[in-house]
Order: structure tokens, then sequence, then C-alpha cells
């Protein structure tokens, strides 16, 4: 692999400046920001309020939603004078979304630990400084819990962003936490305090806890895992009511089911062979390993990302044999 593809595969889903980078080219960075911008297929914005969200210029947004219009990643409504997310855009994202065999196995396992507790259990990946839901289960009566999948959750008020910077290495997780006090300082005054803590946590139990940092009635347990498919960590988590559990309760009766379910995921995730969004992934047995509620699955340190894209290995969690992630 090549010097750059190595630096990219070791960042994962970072922008350029995290990892000391010089050679990402602005442009396109920005022209996703301006895509962020649009939450669903039906939101419809100007220059005005894309300005206003992604802390760009005006006159940088326009020449941006110009051309990505040009190219039908957004389309132009000349009534209401605003943009929406085009064909293009949504045939790239249709393209990604096959395999629904495979996520629909993900979505069940979610949904049984999500009426068994009951909460909100999320699979999630990272997205700069939020967190998307792939795919989730939902308790019928998990009270203030509405997240969907397409949802965006910040990480620095979630149990599930805490996991995902614990799980980086500790220089990439400090560059991004650096990152983001620039640009979201308010968020990063939430997380920088915990950081050392959850990551020391993390090594020596598996998981990351973090009760009201969202809203004061909701509780979080949240487990990372290693993707092959996208490089990076992707995390299951589950929110709780605060009055039905408390920290303790989430140590002795949730914290076990949800690393056993991470480890189910993690099977299907191996299983799939890197073709998560593939129709042929589901063709073939999707093998779920045993799990014991003592321990998590073991791994071999995580720099060994190029090796690993080219040969079979168990599903990667956070902790080495030797207790180091």
């Amino acid at each position: 692999m090549g010097r750059r593809s190595e630096r990219l595969s070791k960042q994962g889903m970072l922008a350029s400046d995290v990892a000391g980078e010089g050679d990402v080219i602005q442009v396109v960075s920005r022209a996703f920001d301006v895509l962020r911008c649009f939450e669903g297929h039906e939101a419809r914005l100007g220059n005005l309020e894309i300005s206003s969200r992604c802390g760009l210029p005006r006159s940088t947004v326009s020449r941006l939603t110009h051309t990505l219009t040009r190219m039908g990643q957004l389309v132009y409504l000349p009534r209401d004078q605003k943009y929406r997310i085009g064909p293009s855009a949504v045939a790239m994202s249709t393209a990604m979304m096959r395999g629904l065999q495979l996520r629909n196995l993900i979505r069940l396992r979610l949904q049984d630990v999500a009426e068994e507790l009951p909460g909100t259990v999320g699979f999630v990946i990272p997205d700069r400084f939020h967190l998307v839901y792939l795919e989730v289960g939902r308790a019928a009566n998990a009270l203030g819990l509405s997240s969907t999948a397409g949802s965006r959750i910040a990480m620095a008020s979630t149990a599930a962003g805490h996991a995902y910077v614990a799980a980086l290495d500790e220089n990439i997780g400090d560059a991004l936490l650096a990152e983001m006090e620039r640009e979201i300082p308010e968020d990063a005054k939430l997380l920088r305090p915990r950081l050392a803590g959850n990551r020391k946590f993390l090594r020596e139990h598996g998981y990351v806890v973090a009760c009201g940092l969202w809203s004061p009635h909701i509780n979080g347990v949240a487990v990372p895992l290693w993707s092959p498919q996208y490089q990076t960590f992707v995390v299951v988590t589950i929110g709780l009511l605060s009055a039905m559990y408390d920290e303790n309760r989430l140590h002795q009766e949730v914290a076990p089911r949800i690393l056993q379910l991470s480890a189910s995921i993690g099977g299907l995730l191996e299983g799939a062979d890197g073709e998560l969004f593939s129709d042929r992934a589901p063709r073939k047995p999707l093998p779920v390993p045993a799990h014991n509620n003592n321990k998590i699955a073991k791994t071999e340190v995580t720099n060994d990302l190029e090796a690993g894209a080219r040969r079979p290995r168990q599903a990667r969690s956070v902790r080495a044999p030797d207790g180091r992630r």
C-alpha cells in the first residue's frame, strides 16, 4: 500500500489536519460539508441557510451549490429559490444500501435487546463530529428516545461518541479533539474531561458509560468495534431512561448484554467478508461467535490495517491479548 493510502487507512473518517495531512483538496471537503446540511431527501435549503449551517461564506456556498447542481448531487427549485438532494446523490446512497438481508439480521439483534432491557439500541458509524445510525432497534415503551436509521447524534454528548473517540489511537483521538475545540468548543468541553478515563475504562472493560450527557433523563452504554468495511470503528450503543437504569444497573445488567450483542454483530460483519452493503453478502452463512459475559473478543493491535484488508481474521474489539488497544 502506498504511503498516502496507508495514512488514509489509519485516519479512517478524520479530516486532513486531524492527522497532520496537507494534501486534502479543501473544495472537495467543503462540498461534502454542503451535502451534510441536507438531512433527509425532503430537506430544502437556500444558500444563506447552508452558509449558516456549515460556516462557509455565502459566495463559496453559491459556487459549490452551482457545481453540485450541475453534477446532479443537488436540484434547484426555482419557485422556492432553494436546493434539495439530487438524483445522483440518491442513486449513490441507494447503491450503498444493498445487502438488506444482512442489515435485517443486525436490526433483529438490536430489536431483541431493545425489547429485553428496554431502550433504543443502535449501530452507528462516524461522520466527522457526529455519528449516524445505520440501524436501530427500539422498545415500544422507550420514552424520550426517538432515534431512527439516518439520525445524526453528536459525538461529544453521547455514549457512542465517547466510546468511538476513546477507541481511536491516542494521537488520532487527541487531534480530533483539538479540531473539535477549534470548530465547536462547547462540544469539546464535554468530551475532553472524560477522555482519559474513558480510554482507561475501555481498555479494562471493553465498553463506555455516559450518564445524562445528551439528556438528564437518558443514560447510555456503548461498545466500539473495528470495521474492516470502513477501516474505522463503528459503535453498538443503547440509551435507557435514567429513572429505570442508574449507573450501577448499567454496569451490572446492561453492559454484559451489549458486549454480547457487539460480539454477535462483529461476527456478522466479519462473516460478510467486507461486503456489508453488497447483495452477495447474504448468500453465505454468517457465523456468530460464542460469547462469555466476563470477557470480550480479544484482538491484535489495531495498526495492522493493510494486512487486515487482505486476510481473514476474527471479529475485532478494542483490546489486545496483552490488554492494550
